[in-house]
């Protein structure tokens, strides 16, 4: 059908900038605002929902929640110890919050009074962060709200004239809020829409195409998620004809596709994920830290993202005063010693066409067809089984941080190996060397079912 506010391609972008964020694998993303200083505890109450829903969640009077700028001092943040944290995790980009549902900002906002500016040290948040981690070779990627619980202005759906005027003035305001981002800080090299779920923005399809448009203008080679769009009929990410929004897929938040799910690796996506169970900003109840995240869980869903083609943006929920999580820092340190080692499967890496799910881990591929075995699960005979795709056959296996690694062969393309790994170094990562079957064999394994 005709739509004049879907999909803009046909094909996935492969251009200098969406190949650099397609190749990148591993992001870090921020969730820091006012919330992280209640952390998910209200007048002595642990809310056990996620934090940064607090004001929502505990029926906060408005009042009361704006009064927490005022001790929002960033006694403890330092951009350069943050951008630190992502060197150990090894991430390629990071994600910052710059305005959440609440509708605070990280930067002094000309279009609203509820920002840094007008908190006791003034500071640009957004400058700092974006100085620091450029400054390490790390893009920097912004995430906005397009929902805003403060704004006057903003409606959940639109039921009368009323309503859609004063949602035209909210989503004018929002659009002189981005324009400013674009214009302040010029060198950011994406966009991450969210809180655009609602019927209000479903029947505004025209102003996220309006904002994409206006941000590729603005800032050449920007990549602008899928979160944003709507379509004329309101559909999301995925357009009324089935053609993906944006430039990349985000609908997997805190879930993964199934590994055998091959389809998902024809378009770019993106998997966003906590390190507590559920909560973005930090939350510092036993109900979130209970459920902290294994480093080696963090490892598997980073090479389930990268073995059908995707991206990995772990979450970091830095503390009031503006210091990160120890905990935090103690898994992405565990994550990034990881990746120093094993990086070279999972950074440029992506699908394996024609190498099928094993069950024990993950098939990677490199840009120059480097084919990796990622041992996530390793099974509790010691040894592994790799079905190569029909008419392949194994030459050679390389450990990687170790050297060459003995295998067999059971049958044609069906090889096996002895693993043994030390449990403290993580998920065990082979580079296989492939060649052509030389010899096929010529008698099949004998099956009394189906014999004639």
């Amino acid at each position: 059908m005709d739509l004049k506010y879907g999909a803009s391609r046909e094909k996935p972008r492969e251009d200098a900038a969406m190949q650099r964020f397609r190749s990148h694998r591993v992001g870090q993303f921020i969730h820091w605002g006012l919330y992280s200083l209640p952390a998910g505890r209200w007048e002595g109450k642990d809310v056990e929902f996620a934090a940064e829903f607090l004001p929502r969640v505990a029926k906060i009077p408005q009042q009361r929640w704006e009064a927490l700028a005022k001790d929002f001092t960033l006694a403890d943040f330092d951009a350069e110890r943050w951008a630190d944290t992502a060197v150990a995790l090894g991430a390629r980009y990071m994600t910052i919050t710059t305005k959440h549902h609440d509708g605070f900002c990280l930067w002094p906002s000309a279009h609203t009074d509820f920002h840094m500016g007008n908190t006791p040290s003034g500071r640009d948040v957004l400058g700092e962060l974006v100085a620091a981690y450029e400054a390490r070779g790390i893009d920097v990627n912004f995430y906005y709200s397009v929902l805003d619980w403060r704004h006057s202005d903003w409606r959940f759906t639109l039921e009368d004239d009323a309503d859609s005027l004063a949602f035209a003035r909210y989503l004018d305001f929002a659009m002189k809020q981005l324009e400013e981002l674009a214009e302040r800080y010029p060198s950011v090299k994406g966009f991450w829409f969210d809180g655009t779920w609602d019927e209000s923005v479903k029947a505004n399809g025209w102003w996220t195409w309006e904002v994409e448009r206006m941000l590729k203008e603005r800032i050449p080679g920007v990549v602008v998620n899928s979160r944003l769009r709507a379509d004329d009929f309101g559909a999301r990410h995925v357009d009324s004809n089935g053609a993906l929004m944006g430039d990349y897929e985000s609908g997997y938040e805190r879930r993964l596709p199934e590994p055998w799910d091959h389809g998902v690796a024809e378009r770019d996506w993106e998997a966003c994920m906590t390190i507590p169970q559920a909560s973005w900003g930090y939350h510092q109840g036993p109900w979130a830290q209970a459920t902290l995240k294994h480093p080696w869980d963090v490892v598997d869903m980073i090479a389930h993202c990268t073995s059908l083609g995707g991206n990995f943006l772990l979450n970091f929920g830095p503390r009031g005063d503006g210091s990160m999580a120890p905990a935090e820092v103690e898994i992405a340190t565990k994550v990034g010693e990881w990746l120093s080692v094993n990086g070279e499967a999972i950074y440029g890496c992506g699908f394996a066409e024609g190498w099928d799910y094993p069950g024990w881990g993950y098939f990677t591929r490199s840009a120059t067809g480097d084919v990796y075995a990622v041992v996530t699960r390793a099974p509790v005979s010691g040894r592994i089984r790799l079905q190569l795709p029909a008419g392949m056959a194994l030459a050679g296996v390389r450990l990687l941080g170790s050297g060459e690694h003995p295998f067999k062969r059971l049958a044609d393309s069906l090889f096996e190996m002895v693993i043994a790994g030390d449990a403290s170094t993580g998920p065990l990562v082979f580079a296989l060397e492939t060649s052509a079957l030389a010899r096929p064999s010529s008698e099949k394994e004998p099956n009394p079912d189906v014999l004639d």
